[in-house]
């Protein structure tokens, strides 16, 4: 992303303001207003355009999204930015199916086989998923704690579950962290 112009957009949803980025062809983040992280990985000038198909793609896929419709992640063109470990972390959350979950430590285990390790730090796996710049999309909302606690969502814990349940996720064994 060298010295190019990121072109940013806004999508009001039901449960909050998204600012969408794009280099043009790609989605490069859609992040909820106030999360941590909040358009992080935008390290060059962006501006204002919004009649761009990527953001129309985008709108449309979330439109549907919050009237349950369940599009699938490949509809649209994704370049999230990261390290390649980021990247690979990023690429199991889009494998995981509408309606349900997994443990951050799973996610651990698949990211180790692959790198061909023993095992792989759970906080490492944390850090990935919370630097995911493209939430919703990319579900990190579908990763919890192997105590069903639902920690460490970037647009926060009641939004996390928000959309779980939006998603019907049977969320009977999950709980809020004091």
């Amino acid at each position: 992303m060298n010295k190019q112009t990121v072109y940013i957009n806004g999508y009001n949803s039901p449960i909050g303001y998204y600012t969408l980025a794009s280099d043009g062809k790609y989605l490069l983040g859609v992040w909820l207003e106030g999360q941590k992280y909040f358009c992080s990985s935008l390290i060059n000038k962006h501006i204002l355009k919004k009649d761009l198909e990527i953001f129309s793609l985008t709108t449309d896929w979330l439109e549907r999204y919050f009237l349950k419709k369940r599009p699938a992640i490949s509809e649209l063109p994704l370049a999230p930015v990261g390290s390649n470990f980021r990247q690979d972390v990023w690429r199991l959350l889009c494998q995981i199916p509408y309606g349900t979950y997994t443990t951050y430590g799973n996610i651990a285990l698949k990211i180790a086989k692959d790198y061909g390790k023993i095992n792989m730090s759970a906080q490492a796996i944390g850090n990935a998923i919370g630097h995911n710049p493209i939430s919703i999309i990319i579900p990190c909302h579908r990763v919890v704690s192997v105590n069903g606690s639902l920690t460490g969502y970037a647009g926060g814990i009641k939004t996390k579950l928000k959309l779980l349940e939006h998603e019907n996720t049977d969320v009977s064994k999950l709980f809020i962290p004091r």
